[in-house]
């Protein structure tokens, strides 16, 4: 039997023990006379009353202790702590105990509530909360700036008064041009229900892709522009000093005996980097003006054996796959494959390799592969860079004209070492 229950049984008994002295003094003595049994009477009644008072305290006050405490578990006040060794030991114990839990939780949902604000706070996206009756509850600093408003002002306000409810109520996923009190422009709007408390909420993310694609558009041009002014200002410094030398040559007082032939060779350099120089441009007009491409119908194995039957430097091995019937732009992607097999014919050159092209349906794509025994994969990510080239008298223009067509035709490519053999394989896919 617990401490508290053998002590309020004690005191039960206790309480009773005045009656009982004076019920066993009575049996004893006899009937007294009349004042003694008043005496008797009273001193039975006041020493009851003290032992039930006594009695009264030693059961209520520890209740007392005990409902403070857990009135102010109820108020949130997780501080208050109870003596462990009084009367209700065990329950003080498991009060302290559940204290403890709660103070724990408390602070571990603030550091969660802090950080999931400082997140908030940081990111870019504007991110609202609404409730079930589609009432704002919650946003982020970049949803102010996008709703242009306080916070104090936007809390509470319904997603039809903030222009929203068109938002919330359309497909989820969705790139859509918008004009918001802070800013216009081109928007991803995604959402998704919530729960909370029991009732149904909507969460709104939005994400200004216009400013990303400007950003990218902006790094574009930088780095088109440093490739161009390089090549540009290489040509035109050795145009311009070549222009120089020759001008100084046939200025001098007599000619020289030699001046037609240096006059000669000079304006044949100037010429070649000339040509050169407008070969370049043309490659980037030829990249830079690619058309959308125009999907009919056709048959993938005739397309790669004329591909390959194009090819007169070597005979190139066709794997025969699976016969496929494929949407795409046949002019297009013969272009890509020629471009491929031409970069693999002159590795496998190099090493007097052969050069394989073989095709397969994988799932819902089609995997075109050229492999080639050269001497493997070059050392650099920016193979796919327009105008990168590691051949000398490259344009760097083959393997950025086959992304874009790959890309064009949602599909894509890549290069890899090979696993089975030294050298290259190429793999161009498209959906079928």
């Amino acid at each position: 039997m617990p401490a508290f229950e053998r002590r309020v049984l004690l005191g039960g008994w206790l309480v009773a023990l005045p009656a009982l002295i004076g019920i066993a003094v009575l049996l004893l003595i006899g009937i007294p006379d009349r004042v003694l049994c008043w005496s008797l009477a009273i001193a039975v009644m006041v020493a009851t009353a003290l032992i039930a008072r006594w009695q009264h305290r030693r059961v209520v006050y520890p209740l007392y202790t005990l409902a403070g405490l857990l009135e102010a578990l109820r108020e949130g006040d997780y501080s208050m702590r109870g003596v462990r060794g009084g009367v209700l030991g065990d329950a003080i114990y498991d009060v302290n105990a559940l204290a403890d839990r709660l103070q724990q939780e408390r602070l571990q949902f603030e550091d969660s509530s802090r950080l999931l604000g400082k997140t908030l706070a940081a990111l870019d996206s504007a991110v609202l909360v609404f409730d079930h009756d589609v009432r704002l509850r919650l946003l982020n600093p970049a949803a102010q700036r996008l709703l242009a408003g306080d916070r104090s002002t936007l809390i509470g306000r319904q997603a039809s008064e903030l222009a929203l409810d068109a938002l919330l109520a359309a497909p989820d996923a969705r790139v859509i041009k918008h004009t918001f009190p802070g800013r216009s422009g081109r928007f991803d709007i995604r959402h998704a229900p919530l729960r909370n408390e029991g009732r149904s909420g909507q969460l709104l993310v939005i994400n200004d892709v216009g400013r990303v694609l400007r950003e990218e558009e902006r790094q574009a041009w930088q780095r088109l522009l440093r490739v161009l002014g390089h090549e540009v200002n290489n040509s035109l410094a050795s145009i311009h000093s070549l222009a120089g030398t020759l001008a100084t040559l046939i200025e001098r007082e007599p000619l020289a005996d030699d001046w037609r032939e240096d006059s000669r060779s000079g304006l044949q350099v100037i010429g070649n980097r000339a040509e050169s120089l407008a070969r370049f441009l043309a490659g980037y007009s030829r990249l830079a003006a690619l058309p959308p491409p125009q999907k009919r119908e056709f048959d993938l194995a005739a397309l790669v054996q004329t591909v390959a039957r194009l090819e007169q430097r070597t005979d190139v091995q066709v794997d025969a796959g699976a016969p496929l019937h494929v949407q795409a732009d046949p002019d297009q992607l013969e272009q890509a494959l020629i471009n491929l097999l031409r970069n693999a014919v002159e590795a496998s050159s190099m090493t007097g390799g052969r050069v394989v092209t073989r095709w397969r349906a994988e799932g819902e794509r089609v995997l075109i592969e050229i492999l080639d025994d050269g001497p493997g994969l070059p050392g650099s990510d920016n193979l796919f860079v327009p105008f990168f080239t590691t051949k000398p008298g490259g344009s760097g223009i083959g393997l950025a004209l086959v992304r874009q067509i790959a890309e064009a035709h949602e599909g894509g490519v890549s290069l890899s070492a090979r696993s089975d053999a030294p050298g290259v394989m190429a793999q161009l896919w498209l959906p079928l």
